[in-house]
């Protein structure tokens, strides 16, 4: 049974394998990989479809990396966004106005670097996946009354008087997550003091699928591909201190900010979009489970944008859980065991806290403009440009394709 609206009846009973909180971009996958390989699911989200689907929703598009691609593929999903994806054929890095820089050829290795779809796309397939399932439930607009988790499974009240029962629930409710809270598990949080100003734009010129970094005293500054060619992304990384008088500028002002930093490469350029402000901070849960609960993504780690691997990594978090509950549903093993789940958090804690490290690092040698660090910065992005070896090994990290990687990941059903 698939649904965007609550359970019929107020006070009806729903039982299932999986109960998942959060029907976003990574608890909607979860929902449908698991439904995929025979584990039934109930998705719970506090807004409706309709409403996640509005373009002022959300003003931020992702970059999929090429193993998270597969994971989408295998799964279901990437076929229902297959129209509206932009390859991501080259990535240029530069830092301020320096003469050096960091080229990422696809044709280094021999694929596309990664997609960029705006989230508004990748909602789009989920749900659509979603309504081919049987054995996955999406209840919304419901919100979470309470939750009890005891030995013997997972009860939720609904707040539509509804009650679902599971062996186990998943937090994919975000940075906030309720669920997490309820369970008690601390988290650290280390502010930026930076916001991401994200819109789109149309250009005149053909972004020819290029993406840009460009690393400037306030923070980074990324024009990403989106489809068609004349159009991208931007994630405007500025100090908190003037994200209020940026946005009160008048529309003249405000052009001339952002090409200040656009620069005319592309020609002209107009903003095409609503502006968004997102505050950035890096956040991380101080475990990733508990009794009959495992967190992933932005529930269990929130990063900096620079590297555009946030929503990978939660897709990284679907592959493993997904594949550590399917080995335990052939094993006829209980879904929320603490051995299943502790398997989980092994597995993918230790990954994400490399990366919110490496892209801490990058951002605090990056967002300033001190002399030395410039010229160790320049030389670090000039050394690696002329060592190929060392550039394919950077390549195929930003593409997911290094570690130890679940099936889905390697475009295998689990």
């Amino acid at each position: 049974m698939s649904s965007s609206t609550p359970l019929a009846s107020s006070g009806a009973t729903l039982t299932t394998d999986v109960l998942i909180i959060g029907g976003g971009l990574v608890g909607g996958t979860l929902g449908c990989a698991l439904a995929q390989h025979g584990i039934g699911a109930v998705v719970v989200d506090r807004d409706s479809q309709d409403h996640l689907l509005e373009d002022d929703y959300d003003g931020r598009s992702s970059a999929i990396a090429g193993a998270c691609q597969r994971i989408l593929q295998v799964v279901g999903i990437w076929e229902h966004m297959k129209p509206d994806v932009q390859p991501i054929l080259d990535i240029r890095v530069t830092d301020s106005d320096s003469p050096f820089y960091l080229h990422y050829d696809h044709q280094d290795v021999g694929e596309e670097m990664g997609w960029m779809a705006s989230n508004r796309t990748i909602r789009r397939g989920i749900f659509a996946r979603s309504a081919e399932l049987p054995n996955l439930t999406m209840l919304a607009p419901v919100s979470l009354v309470s939750l009890e988790r005891t030995q013997d499974g997972v009860t939720a009240v609904l707040s539509d008087g509804s009650t679902v029962r599971a062996a186990l629930v998943v937090a994919a409710d975000g940075r906030r997550s309720q669920v997490r809270q309820m369970a008690g598990i601390s988290i650290t949080t280390l502010p930026y003091h930076q916001s991401g100003i994200v819109m789109t734009v149309w250009h005149e010129k053909d972004h020819q699928g290029i993406a840009h970094e460009r690393f400037l005293a306030s923070g980074p500054f990324a024009i990403l591909p989106l489809p068609g060619g004349h159009h991208s992304s931007l994630v405007w990384t500025e100090k908190d201190s003037l994200i209020d008088s940026l946005l009160s500028l008048s529309p003249q002002e405000f052009h001339a900010e952002l090409i200040s930093r656009f620069g005319s490469f592309l020609g002209e350029v107009k903003v095409v979009s609503k502006v968004f402000a997102y505050p950035l901070t890096l956040q991380f849960a101080d475990r990733y489970i508990d009794r009959r609960l495992a967190l992933v993504g932005d529930a269990a780690h929130g990063m900096h944008p620079v590297a555009g691997q946030g929503m990978n990594y939660g897709l990284r978090d679907v592959a493993a859980l997904v594949e550590v509950l399917v080995n335990a549903k052939r094993l006829g093993v209980d879904l929320g065991s603490t051995a299943i789940l502790t398997d989980y958090q092994r597995w993918r804690r230790p990954d994400n806290m490399l990366m919110l490290g490496m892209t801490d690092g990058i951002v605090r040698l990056f967002s300033n403009d001190i002399k030395p660090l410039r010229l160790a910065r320049t030389l670090g992005l000039a050394a690696v440009n002329r060592l190929p070896k060392l550039k394919v090994f950077f390549m195929k990290h930003a593409m997911g394709d290094v570690g130890k990687l679940p099936r889905l990941m390697r475009g295998e059903s689990c």
